[in-house]
């Protein structure tokens, strides 16, 4: 078989076969070794607009005349380190066309290289498949039907081989870097979790957080699957142990909500039985107990306990307000009858004088008691001044009283009497004695005689002192 038939370049009928492969991209640079032509494509302006654009690959454009010929029979040539090689037979035009195609062709495999350079630069893609890719691309360079810098692409391709193992270990470290930090991230949020579940009863808050937690929990990629489980069965666990707690608390609440609902509906029954009560003083201690209860019966239901609230608070607001309006009324008449007792004072105060004239003291005074109990009640501030002076004259009159009493008391006045009767006794048996010449009886007489004289004396001063 000849070069000619076995080219892979042509047809059947002569014309260029393109080369199986992806096609050029855009580059950011020129690929290394390889200078563009003086006269670039008609498409090269509108690849470089793409230039600033950090992955981007701008098309290789080749001289193939510097790196091999067309011969005019076209078989085709390619100059490499090693020296020439046939690398195919060109029949669909002429020499020019054949180095062309071939040049084209060699571009579309540079272009390739270029993509596995970016590609293993960037770290966008799989260090081991970029490898890969360069070997297989290698091993077809010795055979490529190209003409071009064929041994430049081979160094570069070698490079993407040795500097792939490279990336690879990096792209480890970097993902075993991340899988930790993501797997550290987890734990940490699985251990607040179990917290919160154990422990935390600020229901709303805690709750707000655990979704939270869930939230960021979704964003966090990279740890390893059965880790993973794990410390999500941890999470999920948890937040079921605070659903629980929760629940049970509300259940709790509802429960006592409930009862407290009950006892206040008793409260409200009791305080408007009482709301049109007149017995202000009780009913008010009354309505002060009631309320103290109401205070410990707890929470009832929002929307209950608003309604009972309202009724509770209605039925002594109607309570209250009568006895305002009562006492209003009351305090006006005790103000009229204060009035009425200073009058009193005026009228009756003066003319009692138990010193000039005891018993018309005694009876005005009487007058006056009399007139000042029909006088009825006074404001509470008003009753120490008028009592006091009401009290005033009767101590006057009792003190006179008791001082004329102790003067004319019989019993006092009798004692005397008879202290002064008991002297005379004795001092007629002194004089009996002298008669019958018995001295010593005289003296002794003489002596019990004075004895009661002086305490005849003593009744008689307390007499006069009164």
């Amino acid at each position: 078989m000849t070069d000619r038939e076995s080219s892979s370049d042509t047809d059947t009928t002569g014309t260029a076969a393109p080369r199986p492969g992806p096609r050029p991209g855009p580059r950011p640079g020129p690929v290394p070794g390889h200078r563009p032509s003086a006269a670039p494509s008609a498409a090269a302006p509108a690849e470089a607009a793409h230039d600033s654009h950090p992955h981007a690959i701008v098309p290789v454009v080749t001289d193939p005349s510097e790196w091999g010929r067309v011969d005019d029979d076209g078989t085709a040539w390619v100059r490499t380190a090693d020296g020439e090689r046939v690398i195919g037979s060109w029949q669909a035009g002429d020499a020019a066309e054949g180095l062309a195609h071939f040049g084209r062709r060699y571009d579309d495999l540079a272009t390739e290289v270029a993509l596995l350079e970016a590609r293993l630069n960037s770290g966008a893609g799989d260090a081991k498949k970029t490898k890969a890719a360069a070997v297989a691309l290698a091993e077809t360079l010795p055979t490529a039907a190209v003409i071009g810098d064929v041994d430049s692409l081979a160094a570069r391709l070698r490079a993407v081989i040795d500097h792939s193992d490279e990336v690879a270990a990096e792209h480890r470290r970097t993902r075993d870097a991340q899988r930790s930090e993501a797997t550290a991230r987890k734990e940490a949020l699985a251990a607040e979790a179990e917290q919160i579940g154990a422990e935390s009863t600020q229901w709303k808050a805690a709750g707000d957080r655990l979704r939270a937690i869930l939230d960021e929990w979704k964003t966090i990629r990279g740890v390893d699957r059965k880790v993973d489980d794990a410390l999500w069965k941890r999470y999920s666990k948890a937040r079921e142990a605070f659903n629980r707690r929760r629940g049970a608390h509300f259940a709790d609440l509802d429960r006592e909500r409930g009862a407290a609902k009950v006892r206040k509906e008793e409260l409200v029954a009791r305080a408007e039985a009482l709301s049109s009560s007149t017995d202000w003083v009780e009913t008010a201690h009354v309505f002060r107990d009631l309320l103290t209860e109401w205070k410990a019966a707890g929470r009832a239901p929002r929307d209950a306990d608003d309604v009972l609230w309202q009724k509770f608070k209605g039925a002594q607001d109607v309570f209250f307000a009568a006895r305002n309006a009562a006492q209003s009324e009351q305090n006006a008449e005790f103000e009229e009858n204060a009035r009425a007792k200073e009058q009193l004072l005026e009228q009756y105060g003066p003319s009692i004088d138990p010193a000039a004239d005891l018993e018309g003291a005694r009876a005005t005074l009487r007058t006056l008691q009399d007139k000042w109990d029909a006088a009825g009640k006074v404001p509470r501030e008003r009753m120490g001044d008028l009592e006091g002076k009401l009290r005033a004259i009767e101590k006057r009159v009792r003190d006179a009283a008791d001082s004329e009493w102790r003067r004319t008391d019989p019993e006092a006045m009798a004692r005397a009497a008879q202290f002064r009767e008991r002297v005379e006794q004795f001092e007629d048996q002194a004089r009996k004695a002298d008669a019958a010449g018995k001295a010593k009886d005289a003296e002794k007489y003489r002596a019990q005689a004075q004895q009661w004289r002086e305490w005849a004396d003593a009744a008689q001063g307390a007499l006069e002192e009164r």
